[in-house]
């Protein structure tokens, strides 16, 4: 019910006001999608409003009527999903890849990136939860392919989503954890604690996708495609390296 009551005063303050267009975004870009927005109005005049949770979970609130205009997801997958079933205006398009790291606050050594994982210090691992979060599906991967999942497993912490996964860091409810690299690099978080990249060869590409949502066309469509262009334009670009994420 209080997901349902969110998104009904969504609705209205968008459709009574034409306010600005809302973004969804995967927990991942919590910090760039700031940026992006910031040096968006200042080139365009136009506001956003940003709404931040797992990819899986903005889905389920898009497909039951939440009135977001852009979707920025940590996968193609859901997009793709999306499009399929109707919610989506265009074909999702790649805007960024995304990387893994091995994030931890504790006076431990991590230098071996996913095998220092199996230290005896280390007791409690946080990685987004895979049923919702991509971040947390390559993380699972990589565990996987290097072999040392079964090792681990009793040790892992599930998160709602990165951004979940990372206050469980910061905050040292685990001793350490998988996340995403953008967080690491962010100014909010540059300098704390200490990370390694996970080898990107234990993992698929982290492709991202972006796709304009139908209700981009109560509020006219012209701002909601205006910020789906910015996004592959040089300026986005270069604000999308500095957080570490690959763009092409």
């Amino acid at each position: 019910m209080r997901v349902v009551a969110t998104v009904l005063l969504l609705l209205f303050c968008s459709v009574a006001s034409g306010g600005p267009i809302t973004v969804a975004a995967a927990a991942n870009v919590y910090y760039v999608v700031d940026e992006l927005r910031t040096a968006f109005k200042k080139s365009s005049g136009i506001d956003i409003r940003t709404v931040v949770a797992s990819s899986g979970k903005l889905t389920a609130q898009i497909e039951n009527g939440a009135p977001y205009d852009i979707f920025l997801s940590a996968d193609m997958k859901y997009p793709q999903r999306l499009k399929r079933e109707g919610f989506a205006l265009n074909e999702p398009r790649v805007y960024a890849t995304g990387y893994l790291v091995v994030w931890t606050l504790e006076d431990i050594d991590i230098k071996d990136s996913l095998f220092s994982l199996k230290g005896g210090s280390i007791e409690r691992i946080a990685i987004p939860n895979p049923k919702s979060a991509p971040y947390g599906v390559e993380a699972l991967k990589a565990l996987k392919a290097a072999g040392i999942y079964e090792e681990l497993k009793s040790r892992l912490v599930y998160a709602e989503s990165v951004s979940q996964t990372n206050r469980y860091i910061f905050s040292k409810a685990v001793d350490a954890g998988i996340t995403a690299k953008s967080v690491v690099l962010s100014p909010n978080m540059a300098g704390r604690g200490h990370y390694v990249d996970v080898d990107p060869s234990l993992y698929d590409p982290i492709e991202q996708g972006a796709v304009i949502l139908k209700h981009a066309k109560s509020m006219g469509e012209r701002d909601a495609r205006a910020f789906y262009d910015y996004l592959f334009g040089p300026e986005a670009r270069a604000i999308l390296k500095k957080y570490g994420y690959g763009v092409k």
